[in-house]
């Protein structure tokens, strides 16, 4: 059964262009360690809660953005193999290492068993 990493987080927007030229690399590195696809959204319509939202959730601030991602991997044995071959890869470290363009303290993330895919 496919398996999906998922993730939400703030950008600030003087950092978009900077976040995409990380998701791009992470992209890369995913897919080339068994990932299929990638994807990076940019909230449009991002509604604020009083409860419960995803800009709640991650303590967005007025001059960032809530962005949501996943990568859909084949299996959950796949993505844990590619998982562990990310985490390892010295692109990955570095970019890890070096200065975030978010902050990493805020980011939900989380793996899901995809239950329909329709």
């Amino acid at each position: 059964m496919a398996y999906v990493d998922g993730f939400v987080l703030a950008v600030p927007n003087q950092n978009k262009s900077e976040y995409l030229r990380m998701a791009q690399l992470s992209a890369e590195i995913f897919k080339e360690y068994g990932a299929l696809s990638v994807v990076e959204c940019w909230g449009d319509d991002v509604p604020d809660g009083e409860q419960t939202s995803f800009g709640l959730a991650v303590k967005c601030e007025a001059e960032e953005t809530v962005c949501f991602s996943w990568v859909f991997w084949p299996s959950k044995e796949i993505r844990d193999e590619g998982m562990a071959k990310c985490h390892n890869d010295d692109r990955m470290k570095a970019m890890c290492e070096g200065a975030m363009p978010f902050d990493g303290k805020r980011l939900i993330y989380g793996g899901f068993e995809v239950i329909l895919n329709a």
